[in-house]
């Protein structure tokens, strides 16, 4: 495509004496000249009605940058006739709010004229300064519009949200973005029409790639390469791919760390991962390392991963997920993304089993609702005499003195005896988990009587230890009550920490 030569190469500065960029000097006055948003906008559609009929709600736009939500605002305004009022939540507060609705008020009684309140990142503003535009917007004294990236759900106060209707832009397409970028290279007023550029349209289709949806990026770039473009044979400037590329210079990811759009893709990731794709786990990944999220957030997450979802379907799979966080600590970046992606694959494509959640939830359950039930004698721990003359210990069976260091024993509390918290699935080495447990029971089951005696209740001749089970049963509760006096109980601090990281949604 070729721009008409017009009176000379930079003749498009002219329209930024007022230090207006293209992309405000390209920005649309009507309706019709409006780009995108055809769910809203287009014939017969809710918004488009509204504007219309000039009985306009107050609204909150909420989408990505550069999808048009400040220029939807304009036209409005410019359509129905009211006074337009734009306030920027970061520079402004609620001085300046009961300054526009004190003009608001004058320009209604005075003119009997109508104010649009627009208030531009409305997710900036704090509950106070929210809390300002209530009575002014349910008594109608100003149509509000707000505009806002972020979530309404999570960013605006609850009170606001009810008085005002919520519309959702969308990220504009490709062609969407080709349209506009191609108005502004014929426009001759406004746009780079009266300048000698020559474009192809395969080098636009890029621009319109890289804009990701966001108009405002897609004509700055524009702006910048018809800048920066070398004289053709021609004498005008041709706008080629590698011109495109350094006028972008580095191609910023849409994702907000604090924001709805990084609990987007975190959950894209983890939903890849569980859903066991290997690709889109790793492009989630990337997407995530690359906009400039902390890998340890990401490596955390493959940690918590590995046993929720994985858990003893592999084991190794924790193993992995620890190992890739100590080579990332070990290597750091760049090449700390290596055996992070070896871990998000593996976890991928690993077997999957969420039996720790479930188990975990199972037994949490009746822990709340049954309180502290009583530990049962035989399992307590006796260090002393008295507790021994008291039963304490019991009755305990040592494992290890019984053929296959195993035999059936009641471990739980007597109210909750024969309670099922793990169930294995069918899933990896669960099978064998699930195999070796079947055995023990049937076991139990065949030999109920031998079961249920206690050997070895003197010295056992046939033992070249000499050493009875009631004897082992002592050594190992002395070692236990001994290490529980010892442990320190300082790992509240990691496991709150840890507890505030739900970026997931877990079932």
């Amino acid at each position: 495509m070729k721009g008409s030569t017009g009176p000379g190469l930079f003749a498009h500065r002219r329209g930024r004496a007022s230090g207006q960029p293209l992309a405000e000097r390209m920005r649309p006055r009507t309706m019709n000249d409006f780009v995108g948003q055809d769910h809203l906008v287009g014939t017969g559609k809710l918004l488009r009605r509204a504007i219309e009929q000039d009985r306009l709600p107050s609204i909150i736009l909420w989408g990505p940058p550069g999808t048009g939500k400040t220029t939807l605002a304009r036209i409005i305004a410019r359509t129905s006739g009211a006074s337009f009022v734009a306030l920027s939540a970061v520079l402004g507060g609620v001085k300046d709010i009961r300054e526009a609705v004190q003009q608001a008020q004058e320009r209604l009684g005075m003119e009997g004229r109508r104010t649009i309140l627009f208030v531009d990142e409305i997710h900036r503003f704090n509950k106070a300064q929210q809390d300002a535009l209530l009575p002014h917007v349910e008594a109608g004294t100003v149509v509000f519009i707000g505009a806002t990236t972020e979530n309404p759900s999570f960013e605006v106060i609850s009170a606001l949200l009810s008085r005002c209707k919520v519309l959702k832009l969308e990220a504009l397409t490709k062609n969407h973005i080709e349209t506009i970028i191609h108005r502004a290279l014929i426009n001759k007023n406004q746009g780079l029409g009266s300048v000698d550029l020559t474009i192809d349209d395969e080098v636009v289709a890029l621009m319109a790639r890289a804009a990701q949806g966001d108009a405002r990026r897609a004509l700055n770039t524009l702006e910048v390469a018809a800048d920066i473009a070398l004289e053709g044979p021609d004498g005008g400037r041709v706008i080629t791919a590698a011109v495109v590329s350094e006028a972008m210079q580095s191609n910023t990811l849409l994702y907000d760390r604090s924001g709805e759009e990084h609990y987007n893709v975190v959950s894209a990731f983890i939903k890849s991962l569980r859903g066991s794709d290997p690709n889109a786990a790793v492009y989630w990944m990337v997407r995530m390392l690359e906009a400039g999220e902390d890998p340890l957030f990401i490596l955390r997450r493959m940690v918590i991963f590995a046993s929720e979802d994985v858990g003893n379907a592999d084991p190794a799979a924790l193993q992995t997920a620890m190992a890739a966080t100590d080579a990332f600590r070990f290597m750091g970046m760049p090449e700390g993304a290596l055996p992070m992606t070896q871990a998000a694959i593996y976890l991928a494509t690993a077997p999957k089993s969420n039996t720790s959640l479930t188990a975990y939830a199972a037994a949490r359950k009746d822990v709340l609702g049954l309180g502290a039930l009583p530990v049962p004698a035989h399992l307590r721990n006796a260090p002393t005499k008295l507790m021994k003359e008291m039963g304490y210990g019991k009755g305990y069976k040592y494992p290890h003195h019984f053929d296959g260091h195993y035999v059936a024993e009641d471990y739980l509390p007597d109210q909750l005896r024969q309670r099922t918290y793990y169930q294995p699935s069918k899933a990896g080495y669960e099978q064998v988990i699930a195999s070796r447990l079947s055995i023990w029971h049937h076991a139990s089951d065949a030999d109920d009587a031998d079961a249920n005696k206690e050997p070895n209740a003197t010295k056992d001749a046939g033992d070249p230890t000499g050493v009875t089970a009631r004897d082992a049963a002592d050594a190992t509760d002395d070692a236990d009550h001994r290490n529980e006096q010892s442990t320190p109980r300082n790992e509240q601090g990691d496991a709150q920490h840890d507890r505030n990281d739900t970026s997931d949604d877990r079932p």
